[in-house]
């Protein structure tokens, strides 16, 4: 009988690790099923610009998961029985597994902030970057956009908005200093681009309440805003806190190195739903750029406990922080292995031409999840001691 292994989520980490999985395997030996929502794989990193009506490339999983042996599932996951081993979808179906990949990814967190889903949009995902372009593009000009949220997500957001749509006043509101966690020269330049851009800068502001037209701050004042955009964070899928699987406060399930549930051996878990930590020790970000090696790391992980191999010791450290400002700017960040800012941050058309090479690169991994010839492994018949990899 074959081993059945089920990876949830075809965001960059599952989609990853299900072609590296296929890749590496011998498909005699394994059964490998991908379960997504959606049919199509979706480049999470650029939901900025199709917000605001940039066309994306179409990627329907089919197609990139064509000769891998992979089975793709398009339904939505609405419960995980770690004790069973089974899996719940929405077209009423059960789904067994041997391995499973948890890969569900996260979603906008309210952090408990009243209107938020009511009234704000988002970019979290595809159906809210529709939603919310189809209202910017309703706009007349003087209209007032708020960003809410200071990150990555929220920095990118503001500065495509207010560069494809010069006739709507937009501004953004942080909790903190803006820009705090940069570099000094990362910080000016991101000012300069905010001032060139046009975007109102709303420092050290909480908000406690978003309405129809307007954001309300911790300390009472109102911000007006015909359009709220929130990206002020990101929560896990609440599925694996309802599991049984040992999860953080935040809902992430808890792994060791190998991308292992320290709570269930058979349970993988990767990307914004999972806290690792870096090779330093240190917790990994939300992001692309810890999901990728997070699943590779995953995948042959698994590859090794199924066939008796070397564990490996994929580097989870970071190197820098990629910023599109728009489509003509972008500030690259250096960062310590641990992710904090290095001094040198060059911005400019050029880093903007980086940021893209780095989101197509991000896509290319996806068809090419072992960019390498690989032999496909058999796997054990009998339990085979691993080999831990050398340090």
């Amino acid at each position: 009988m074959k081993h059945r292994i089920v990876i949830l989520g075809a965001g960059y980490a599952g989609t990853i690790a299900a072609g590296r999985l296929a890749r590496r395997l011998h498909d005699d030996d394994v059964e490998i099923t991908l379960v997504n929502a959606e049919p199509d794989f979706v480049e999470r990193v650029r939901m900025h610009q199709l917000a605001t009506g940039q066309h994306l490339r179409d990627r329907p999983l089919r197609e990139l998961l064509a000769g891998t042996g992979v089975t793709l599932r398009v339904a939505r996951v609405t419960s995980v029985d770690v004790d069973t081993r089974s899996i719940a979808l929405d077209d009423g179906s059960d789904l067994g597994y041997d391995t499973l990949v948890y890969a569900l990814g996260s979603a906008r967190d309210d952090h408990g902030v009243r209107g938020v889903f009511e009234h704000a949009h988002e970019v979290a995902s595809r159906p809210g970057a529709l939603r919310l372009r189809q209202r910017l593009h309703a706009l007349a000009p003087g209209s007032r956009v708020v960003v809410v949220g200071g990150g990555l997500t929220g920095i990118e957001a503001a500065s495509e908005i207010a560069e494809s749509f010069e006739h709507l006043d937009v501004a953004i509101a942080v909790r903190g200093s803006f820009g705090d966690w940069l570099s000094p020269s990362g910080q000016r330049h991101l000012r300069g681009t905010f001032d060139r851009l046009g975007v109102t800068v709303h420092e050290r502001t909480g908000v406690s309440r978003v309405d129809a037209t307007s954001v309300t701050a911790d300390d009472g004042a109102t911000i007006p805003a015909d359009v709220t955009v929130w990206a002020a964070g990101f929560a896990a899928h609440p599925i694996a806190a309802s599991s049984g699987l040992a999860v953080t406060d935040r809902g992430q399930i808890v792994v060791d190195e190998t991308m292992r549930s320290v709570s269930h051996p058979d349970v993988y878990a990767v990307g914004d739903a999972a806290l690792g930590h870096t090779t330093v020790g240190t917790p990994l970000r939300m992001s692309c750029a810890s999901g990728v090696p997070m699943a590779w790391q995953a995948a042959d992980s698994i590859v090794a406990r199924l066939t008796g191999g070397k564990l490996p010791h994929t580097p989870l450290t970071y190197v820098h922080q990629c910023i599109s400002l728009g489509r003509r700017d972008g500030l690259i960040q250096f960062v310590t292995p641990d992710d904090r800012a290095r001094s040198f941050a060059p911005g400019g058309r050029l880093m903007a031409r980086y940021k893209e090479l780095i989101c197509t690169g991000a896509a290319w991994a996806v068809t090419h999840p072992v960019p390498y010839p690989t032999r496909r492994r058999r796997v054990a018949t009998t339990t085979v001691p691993v080999v831990a990899a050398a340090r």
